[in-house]
């Protein structure tokens, strides 16, 4: 049986533990490194690589989301699994756009954790559709999505966020398009509160996962963010 490496992390070192025990008993995973931060977490990634890493969707010291728009940025091939005890719809639609493998919640039975992990190490996606849509296929799930992400935006934001994962800052997006510095932070701030997401790492991690050519960067560009 092929070997799966693992990173763990939560804020909770009890569900740290009972995630160690219960992954260390399966065949097939080994536990590379276990985190309770989100530093330490996105850290473990980077040297070790391995094949897939379970976090919580909130740490100290980095977000969920705020890793995966790390390790969307840099390139790495980790797939990333979240293990939340809730989510709300619109933090589905944000994740999976922005490159998550699956989210898992705290209650599922311990087999159904375990079969969803190997499924994904199996190169699967797991994201769930909001609990309201019931009647489409999971291929049919993704692009919906995906999509969803970005139907809230006007075109001049969903310019914005596509000059913003180029990593121009807010002065050279200004100048592009001929408009000032303050608008530009106004559209950041409506983006921000329309994808429900904090900073423009996130935004640029969201742009660049969209197959949509008039809001991602072709091939795979590593980007830079820059806030003025």
């Amino acid at each position: 049986m092929r070997c799966t490496s693992v990173v763990i992390a939560d804020r909770n070192p009890v569900v740290l533990q009972g995630l160690m025990k219960i992954l260390s008993a399966e065949g097939g995973f080994k536990i590379v490194a276990s985190c309770s931060d989100g530093t330490s977490c996105i850290e473990a990634i980077r040297n070790v690589v391995p094949d897939i890493a379970l976090l919580d969707i909130s740490m100290p010291g980095l977000t969920g989301l705020e890793i995966l728009a790390i390790a969307n940025s840099e390139g790495l091939s980790t797939r990333l699994i979240f293990f939340t005890a809730s989510v709300e719809d619109r933090e589905l639609v944000v994740l999976a756009a922005a490159g998550a493998h699956g989210v898992i919640p705290k209650d599922v039975p311990l087999e159904i954790l375990v079969q969803s992990l190997r499924q994904v190490a199996d190169g699967q996606r797991l994201l769930p559709l909001p609990a309201s849509d019931h009647t489409v296929s999971s291929e049919q799930r993704n692009i919906l999505v995906t999509e969803n992400a970005l139907t809230v935006l006007t075109d001049r934001e969903r310019q914005i966020m596509r000059l913003v994962s180029e990593g121009l800052s807010n002065k050279e997006i200004g100048r592009r398009l001929n408009i000032a510095d303050g608008t530009i932070k106004q559209h950041l701030h409506h983006i921000y509160q329309k994808l429900e997401i904090s900073n423009r790492t996130v935004l640029a991690a969201l742009a660049i996962s969209q197959n949509d050519s008039a809001v991602a960067p072709r091939g795979n560009q590593i980007y830079r963010v820059r806030s003025s």
